[in-house]
């Protein structure tokens, strides 16, 4: 079984995005920033691969950064102390600084988990394994992409690869406004 690798790649025009995607593509995922300055990216870079959470992990660093999923060290019945409400007791260990800044529905700084990442789950937060945990955060953290400033483009109704044409020709058309064209 081969390992899914993610390819960066920084393409600042719609010309090279489409060489790009016709030499080494065509992708299931596609994801860049949608604000600037990137977070956790370079401006223009673009992260394609056919897995989406190899993505994410890429875009996160997991790897790298050596993240983990593991129990917060604080028991969420003990009342005595304040804390939010929709906090759980997981947290990823190692979590990008960078995204402690950032507003989003699945976890607080430092990479703190909220309850929201357990919703789909049928059974006591107590008896999730940590695999179970990373597998439902990355599940909710790729509905949370544009919460947190991203661009994903991925596949849709039955097509296999991501949905470009719609984005490609919005970036041809202000390149063209821009006279880069």
């Amino acid at each position: 079984m081969a390992i899914e690798l993610a390819k960066r790649e920084i393409l600042p025009h719609s010309n090279q995005f489409k060489q790009f995607w016709k030499e080494n593509g065509p992708f299931k995922y596609a994801l860049t920033s949608s604000q600037f300055p990137p977070v956790l990216l370079e401006p223009e870079e673009w992260i394609f691969s056919d897995d989406i959470q190899v993505i994410l992990k890429e875009l996160m660093q997991f790897d790298k950064l050596k993240m983990k999923f593991a129990r917060a060290p604080f028991n969420p019945e003990n009342k005595s102390i304040l804390r939010p409400e929709n906090l759980s007791s997981w947290k990823i260990n190692n979590f990008p600084e960078e995204w402690n800044a950032c507003i989003c529905d699945i976890f607080v700084p430092h990479g703190h988990l909220t309850r929201a990442v357990f919703e789909g789950i049928k059974m006591p937060e107590e008896k999730i394994d940590p695999k179970m945990v990373e597998t439902t955060f990355f599940q909710c953290l790729e509905n949370s992409m544009d919460q947190l400033g991203y661009q994903l483009l991925k596949p849709q109704g039955s097509s296999k690869y991501a949905a470009i044409t719609t984005y490609l020709s919005e970036w041809e058309e202000d390149e063209q406004d821009a006279g880069l064209l």
